[in-house]
């Protein structure tokens, strides 16, 4: 591993970052906000229990830590006496049966009066539900409603169909790598007052197929972890696919941008968020964005995390081309008649040993 290289931002853009609960040896998550409290604009949580776009903190295979709602308070309280804009998540994909219900009303405004009574208000809530974000805006104009990644909203037309529920609107990832299409949204929004974030360090396959089924079998994994499921099955049929190693390429044809080009974005997107809340160690990426350089395996800075996968090989983040932003912001993602990720790959693919 090469040697931490000195401080030094280069990011221009305020960092929206995944609080991740303290757990036992770890860096108190407001500790990791304060240190880099520079570069970090907002902390965006879930409340406990609550279905979202990962696993709710607080509750496995139907057992209840109750004390997941007393250090949530505490930490992410401190985080918003230091300044920091808190992003609270009602962004699972489905609702099942309460979609529409006064009882999903009900448990929007008893989180929302909890936080407020606990000095954690939030400055943003964002879902993927219309419904929700009209209760939210109910409850207080205020609030600035997010639409979610989750909501795949990748096109101006896509924005104009729900303008009227949403203050501002994280765009579909697959729109990362496309800057033509990025400029026209980003145009779009600031004309008409609203705001624009970006995912930048999600571990998803490009165009994946597979992510309806991931993304509402993650709504209702509090309900699925109860099952005798299958010993076989799983979610995430990205770790399937990049298990052969003819199919590597395709994670460098993904929507992540590496913290080195973060800097391009800058006055099209007010914020980039970073994938942090399940991943081991959060601080790392913060760290890595927050520098806008990175000197190891870059598999490793993404949510999923597919270090592992390519054992005992890394992806030296050192080794991309000069030409890497360029090359992969302009094409027209037709990979199947293309070989650029390919040689890509044979350069920054290394054995780990000689890192």
């Amino acid at each position: 591993m090469k040697p931490t290289k000195k401080w030094e931002r280069k990011a221009e853009i305020p960092l929206c970052v995944g609080y991740s609960i303290t757990g036992e040896g770890q860096m108190p998550f407001p500790e990791i906000v304060s240190k880099y409290r520079e570069t970090i604009g907002e902390v965006y949580f879930s409340f406990p229990g609550i279905a979202g776009g990962r696993s709710p903190i607080g509750s496995v295979s139907g057992y209840t830590d109750y004390d997941a709602l007393s250090i949530l308070t505490e930490e992410i309280g401190a985080i918003s006496r230091m300044g920091v804009k808190l992003d609270l998540l009602f962004n699972a994909l489905c609702n099942g049966d309460d979609a529409l219900s006064v009882a999903h009303e009900r448990q929007v405004i008893s989180v929302l009066e909890y936080l407020y009574a606990h000095g954690c208000a939030p400055s943003v809530v964002t879902t993927a539900s219309p419904v929700t974000a009209e209760i939210v805006h109910r409850f207080d104009a205020k609030i600035d409603v997010r639409a979610s990644v989750n909501m795949r909203i990748a096109s101006v037309k896509g924005i104009q169909y729900v303008e009227h529920l949403f203050d501002s609107f994280c765009i579909f990832k697959d729109v990362n790598r496309d800057l033509e299409r990025l400029s026209e949204i980003s145009e779009y929004l600031h004309k008409n007052g609203k705001g624009l974030s970006l995912l930048a360090n999600s571990g998803c396959l490009r165009a994946c197929s597979m992510q309806t089924f991931h993304d509402n079998a993650v709504a209702h994994e509090s309900g699925i972890m109860t099952k005798e499921n299958l010993s076989w099955a799983g979610v995430s049929g990205c770790r399937t696919y990049l298990s052969n190693p003819a199919h590597w390429a395709a994670f460098l044809q993904n929507t992540w941008i590496r913290p080195e080009d973060i800097h391009h974005y800058a006055g099209l997107v007010d914020s980039i968020k970073l994938a942090t809340r399940m991943h081991a160690l959060p601080a790392m990426v913060i760290d890595a964005y927050s520098r806008g350089s990175y000197s190891g395996n870059l598999a490793d800075l993404f949510e999923p995390g597919h270090g592992p996968t390519f054992a005992p090989y890394v992806i030296d983040n050192d080794k991309f081309p000069n030409d890497w932003f360029e090359k992969t912001t302009s094409c027209d993602k037709n990979c199947e008649k293309c070989g650029y990720c390919e040689s890509v790959k044979e350069r920054v693919l290394v054995n780990s040993e000689e890192m």
